[in-house]
C-alpha cells in the first residue's frame, strides 16, 4: 500500500455541525504498484474524513497505516481481506480509501468499468451511462437566491437544492417562492434544512412549502430525532430526505423507523463505494428513494461517486456537482458537468488509470 496525504483549499469557507472549513485533507491511497508489469494490477482510492461525518484526520491515517503494515509485514500486496483490518463505523472514510483502490484494481483487472464491477458484485442491472445531478443553491437574499437558481437552469441543471434553515422561516419562505416563480413549474426543487428546525417550525415549513411543489425537503430536524422526523412524514404530503442522520443512524434504523422518502448516501461516510451501493439498493428495496453524493471530496473520491451513482437502477438527481467548491483540484476531472448530467466514466476502472501518477 502506498498513503499519500493531500489538502485542498476550498473556493469558500465551508461550516460545519463543529467548525468552519477551509481545506479538505485526506489520503491517496495506492494498492499493487510495485509487482512490475507482469505483478497486480494498480488500484488508486481516495480517503478524505469530514468532521461530524467520519472519523479525524489523525484516526484515518492510524487505520490506513495499520491496515498497510499488516500487508507489508505479510510480504504481499493489499487485498480485500485486508478491509476488515478497518472498521467501517468507527473510520468510514478510511475503509473507503482501501475499498476503492480494491475496487479500481480489481476492476481493471477484469477490463471494466468500475460501476460495472459495482454492479455486478451487488447483482444489480447494468449502470447508466450518465447520471442526473443537481446545483446547490446557498444561502441569500430572495433576488440573490432566484438569481442564482436562473443562472443554473441556464446552465442545464433541471433539479436545484435550496439550502434553508440559516434565517426566519417567513424569510426562507420568501426566497423559495421567488426561486420558484424564477424557474417555473418543471424544474425540480428541493429544500435542505440542515437539522436547523425544532419540530414545531418543521411543521410549519412543510405545511406552506406545499404550494410550491417542493421533491422533498431535506433533514429537517436534528440528526438525531429519528421519531420525531418519522411523525413529521405521517403528517406530512411534502416528502422528507434524510442527510445527517445516516451518521447518527444505520440506514437499517432510519429505514425501520419509516423516517424517509429518500436517503442521501455518501459513499465516504458510509465506508466504501461497495458499502453505498448496498445501502441505495437496501433503500430501493424498501420503497425508499437513494441519492448519491459526496462529502466535498477530491477528484478520485468524486469519480467513483458518480460510479456508485450509475449502478443504481433510475437514480434521482445526485449531489455529485461539487467539484466547484474547492479552489483547485488533485488533477482534471474526467467527467465534469455538462447539462445537468455526469458521464460515468466507461473505461477499465475508476478512469482508465488516470490517476495512478497522483500516487
Amino acid at each position: 500500500m502506498r498513503i499519500r496525504p493531500f489538502s485542498l483549499t476550498l473556493a469558500s469557507p465551508l461550516r460545519t455541525a463543529r467548525e468552519e472549513l477551509t481545506e479538505r485533507e485526506g489520503f491517496l491511497v495506492g494498492v499493487g504498484f510495485d509487482g512490475g508489469e507482469d505483478g497486480p494490477v494498480p488500484g488508486v482510492g481516495e480517503a478524505t474524513p469530514l468532521p461530524g461525518w467520519t472519523e479525524s484526520f489523525s484516526a484515518c491515517e492510524a487505520a490506513l497505516r495499520e491496515a498497510g503494515s499488516d500487508t507489508a509485514s505479510a510480504g504481499r500486496v493489499a487485498a480485500p481481506e485486508d478491509l476488515a483490518v478497518i472498521d467501517a463505523r468507527e473510520t468510514p472514510a478510511a475503509r473507503h480509501g482501501l475499498a476503492l483502490a480494491l475496487g479500481d484494481a480489481a476492476a481493471r483487472e477484469a477490463d471494466r468499468s468500475l460501476a460495472d464491477h459495482l454492479a455486478d458484485r451487488a447483482d444489480a442491472p447494468n449502470p447508466a451511462d450518465s447520471v442526473p445531478v443537481n446545483a446547490t443553491i446557498g444561502d441569500g437574499t430572495p433576488e440573490s437566491t432566484a438569481a442564482a437558481a436562473a443562472r443554473a437552469v441556464e446552465d442545464g441543471y433541471r433539479c436545484l437544492k435550496v439550502k434553508a434553515g440559516a434565517r426566519p422561516l417567513a424569510d426562507d419562505l420568501d426566497r423559495l417562492r421567488a426561486v420558484r416563480e424564477a424557474v417555473g413549474s418543471a424544474i425540480d426543487l428541493r429544500v435542505d434544512a440542515n437539522g436547523a428546525w425544532d419540530r414545531a417550525t418543521a411543521r410549519r415549513a412543510l405545511d406552506r412549502l406545499k404550494p410550491l411543489d417542493i421533491a422533498y425537503v431535506e433533514q429537517p430536524l436534528p440528526a438525531a430525532d429519528l421519531g420525531g422526523t418519522a411523525g413529521l412524514r405521517a403528517e406530512s404530503e411534502v416528502p422528507i430526505a434524510l442527510d445527517e442522520s445516516l451518521a447518527a443512524h444505520s440506514v437499517a434504523d432510519v429505514l425501520a423507523a419509516g423516517a424517509a422518502d429518500a436517503l442521501v448516501i455518501k459513499p465516504m461516510a458510509l465506508g466504501g463505494p461497495d458499502r453505498a451501493l448496498d445501502a441505495a439498493l437496501r433503500a430501493r428495496e424498501a420503497g425508499v428513494d437513494p441519492v448519491i453524493t459526496t462529502t466535498i471530496d477530491a477528484v478520485v473520491a468524486r469519480t467513483a461517486a458518480v460510479h456508485v451513482a450509475g449502478a443504481v437502477p433510475e437514480v434521482l438527481p445526485c449531489g455529485l456537482a461539487t467539484g466547484d467548491l474547492l479552489a483547485a483540484d488533485l488533477a482534471p476531472d474526467p467527467r465534469p458537468v455538462a447539462d445537468g448530467r455526469i458521464a460515468v466514466p466507461d473505461g477499465p476502472g475508476i478512469a482508465d488509470g488516470a490517476f495512478d501518477e497522483l500516487v
